[in-house]
């Protein structure tokens, strides 16, 4: 008797739940003209019951990965936003009539709107709104980096997956909702939200940074130079012949001299030498200005297949600086400058296949890289960059310049040092754009006439007067 009550149960149940799941599955077979399309704006994860005109005979949804309906009455969906974006829907009566309903999901600006009030509290201009599939962001922010943070968190709040649908009737639900569920379409999973953001968002502080940067090369070297010579005469007949060693190239030479000498001198010399460059460059917050005095030279590079190219390099005074203005006035300074030149010696190489040798040029460079944050019209120094070189040569005959105490007299003695600092002073400025009618100094001369070019020697005329 028990199998026979559960069988006849299970046959009840399959007679009921039949014809709503084979009219879902159905094809649509409209009647007479479809009714004018509807329209129905969904937000993401969202949902709403739309009630039709008469009992629904079976549905067609065009594109279920942005949503989905259930029937949860004779003539009532329950229609879902699962993904961002746009499809539509066509709902077929019992008595054949088709309507056919456009819906729209698009993302819900609250969520963002609660979250920007929240951690940014102080930005009270912010708006979010939403238009379709897109996600807009207007209002004003104090300064370019609370304009990034506001997009970073819009992209994080898109990004987040939909939950899809779960077509299944859980314990607990109404009877009609839970048959209605089980027979809904299957559940696809939802993609990572699709929307766009649209930045409309203005910045009020000024967006133009003049930078001023002052080079100064302040160069210290000390020459120490020490010779002597002495001069031997051998007289024979109507000549004489000369030994005299130079003791600054080290070489005997025969010269025609008259008498006996000796030589000693001695020098020192003191430099000093500044250098200064103050080059003046302009950008846009956020944005890289760079700023070069000097020249290029080419060095050739070997390639493929016994190819040389000519790489480029640049040398002289260069910057480069990317400034973002703050909220406040502050302005946050990412600067690179760099003092290059060609160096006197060089690199001396050689080939095989190839007689001689080639010499290319070095470059010698000192740059510097910070970044700091400071006020409009502060300054800072960027030093240290501190170069010491010392150059000791001696030069003298062989054998008699190694003598003690008196191979001085054989020999020449020369001591260089060069020391060279490198100094940057950064200096940004905010500023403004000039008005239209900015007038220049030149504006007002004008060409003398003769008599006063030549007679009075004016190199310019009365200014105009307007009347």
């Amino acid at each position: 008797m028990d199998l026979r009550h559960h069988a006849w149960a299970l046959l009840a149940a399959l007679t009921l739940v039949a014809p709503a799941r084979a009219g879902e599955n159905a094809g649509l077979r409209c009647t007479g003209q479809a009714a004018q399309p509807g329209s129905l704006q969904l937000q993401l994860g969202k949902s709403t019951l739309m009630r039709m005109p008469e009992a629904v005979q079976t549905r067609s949804v065009g594109n279920p990965a942005v949503l989905q309906a259930m029937l949860v009455a004779p003539d009532t969906l329950y229609v879902v936003g699962v993904d961002i974006g746009s499809s539509n829907m066509i709902v077929q009566g019992r008595s054949g009539l088709c309507n056919v309903v456009e819906v729209v999901v698009g993302i819900d600006p609250a969520g963002l709107q609660q979250s920007l009030a929240a951690l940014m509290p102080e930005q009270k201009n912010i708006q979010v709104s939403a238009a379709g599939d897109t996600l807009v962001i207007s209002g004003t922010v104090d300064d370019a980096p609370t304009a990034a943070r506001v997009l970073e968190l819009a992209a994080a709040f898109v990004r987040r997956p939909a939950q899809p649908l779960e077509a299944s009737g859980k314990a607990g639900a109404n009877a009609s909702i839970g048959a209605a569920a089980g027979s809904a379409l299957p559940a696809t999973q939802a993609a990572q939200a699709s929307a766009r953001i649209v930045n409309f968002l203005n910045i009020a502080a000024p967006q133009q940074v003049m930078l001023e940067v002052k080079i100064a090369e302040v160069s210290k070297s000390l020459l120490d130079q020490l010779e002597a010579g002495v001069t031997v005469n051998f007289g024979g007949g109507s000549w004489a012949s000369t030994l005299s060693s130079n003791f600054v190239s080290g070489t005997l030479k025969s010269l025609l001299s008259i008498g006996n000498r000796g030589r000693l001198a001695a020098s020192k010399q003191d430099g000093l030498v500044r250098i200064l460059a103050e080059p003046t460059v302009m950008a846009i917050s956020g944005q890289e200005g760079s700023f070069l005095a000097g020249g290029r030279i080419f060095v050739p590079v070997g390639q493929d297949n016994n190819k040389v190219t000519l790489e480029e390099k640049e040398f002289g005074v260069g910057l480069r600086f990317t400034p973002t203005v703050l909220a406040g006035g502050r302005i946050n300074l990412r600067v690179a400058p760099e003092v290059s030149e060609i160096s006197r010696e060089g690199i001396g190489i050689s080939a095989q296949g190839f007689s001689g040798a080639s010499v290319l040029p070095l470059i010698t460079t000192r740059r510097a890289s910070t970044t700091v944050e400071l006020f409009d019209g502060q300054s800072f120094a960027i030093g240290g960059l501190i170069k010491n070189s010392q150059n000791t040569s001696i030069n003298g005959l062989p054998i008699l310049g190694e003598l003690p105490v008196l191979g001085a007299l054989f020999r020449s003695t020369d001591f260089q040092q060069d020391r060279t600092e490198l100094l940057f002073v950064v200096t940004p400025h905010l500023v403004q754009p000039l008005p239209a009618n900015y007038k220049l100094p030149t504006d007002s001369v004008t060409t003398p006439s003769r008599a006063k070019l030549f007679l009075g020697g004016r190199l310019e005329g009365a200014p105009e007067t307007k009347e």
